[in-house]
């Protein structure tokens, strides 16, 4: 039928227009004050995490900050303004044996990471705090080199997750905030 294409285009547009105005942004566009969110991510301190995962951890979310909003590795330019957040991380570790045999040997292992975040203003004021868990399943083999290998992996992956559940809760906290 002839009358449904300009039908179709009026409602497309009528959705179009009532969307505009509906207060979405882009989360890595400009903060509420003004500033770039890039710049404001750029600028939270990450103070040190105890342990190789933490380090792990605290690689991810320096990396993931001072390149928020970056369009490419090679084309960043973003300038890191003053420090005026503290991110304190605590985390905690286990793991979770499944598929144990008789024999008490267990065929897979899920590795879990807990972490509990605080973001902290320079006079002391927490303004954000929350938790960011991840789990990472590995299966279990005869030789060593195998099992340290893929308890590393797990342990990588798992960071790298919770890394980026932080960095977006910062993120969305600092682009309504700063």
């Amino acid at each position: 039928m002839w009358w449904h294409r300009p039908l179709l285009a009026a409602l497309a547009l009528t959705a179009a227009l009532s969307l505009a105005g509906c207060g979405i942004q882009p989360l890595y566009g400009t903060t509420a004050g003004g500033s770039r969110l890039g710049a404001v991510m750029a600028g939270v301190e990450v103070t040190p995490i105890p342990g190789r995962v933490g380090q792990r951890l605290r690689n991810e979310l320096i990396f993931g900050t001072a390149l928020a909003g970056c369009e490419g590795f090679l084309h960043c330019t973003v300038e890191p303004a003053h420090s005026n957040y503290k991110l304190d991380i605590v985390i905690k570790e286990s793991l979770i044996s499944e598929l144990v045999q008789i024999t008490g040997n267990a065929q897979a292992q899920v590795y879990e990471l807990n972490a509990t975040f605080k973001l902290i203003t320079h006079d002391g004021r927490v303004v954000l705090e929350g938790t960011a868990t991840s789990r990472a399943a590995y299966e279990r083999f005869q030789a060593i080199f195998s099992n340290v290998r893929a308890r590393l992996d797990a342990e990588n992956r798992a960071a790298s997750t919770v890394a980026e559940s932080i960095k977006v809760r910062v993120a969305a906290y600092l682009s309504q905030s700063a």
